[in-house]
């Protein structure tokens, strides 16, 4: 389940959108993230390889069980880590970009610490 940061948020992205929309194409991946459709394609494609996401022939995409849980995986470091650090004192602007960088390299065991913390328990 080995991903880099970019799959990571391409997944992260197709879960939000799939949350919004009917359906998740090309076009509204760029769209949500600014980047171009060609680029899409060709994360889409090694996506599809790595068996992340499938997608149809109409061109629209789904996240397989694997690319799923990988997606709601940095989603839920995203949301806690955002929500803590807003709760911290940290200005709205700063946590969510900090929460984006810092889902992608803290270990499961810290970040399970952390979310043992927020949730008023002590000890993981």
């Amino acid at each position: 389940m080995a991903t880099n940061e970019s799959a990571e948020n391409y997944l992260e992205t197709i879960l939000i959108l799939s949350k919004k929309l009917p359906v998740v194409r090309s076009v509204d991946i760029a769209n949500e993230l600014g980047y171009k459709k060609s680029s899409i394609s060709i994360a889409m494609k090694n996506l599809r390889t790595k068996n992340q996401i499938r997608v149809t022939d109409e061109g629209y995409i789904y996240l397989t069980d694997e690319g799923k849980e990988i997606a709601e995986m940095i989603y839920e470091r995203h949301e806690l880590i955002s929500s803590w650090l807003i709760t911290l004192g940290v200005p709205e602007a700063i946590a969510l970009e900090d929460a984006c960088r810092m889902e992608h390299v803290i270990s499961k065991e810290s970040f399970d610490a952390i979310k043992m913390h927020v949730k008023g328990r002590t000890k993981y």
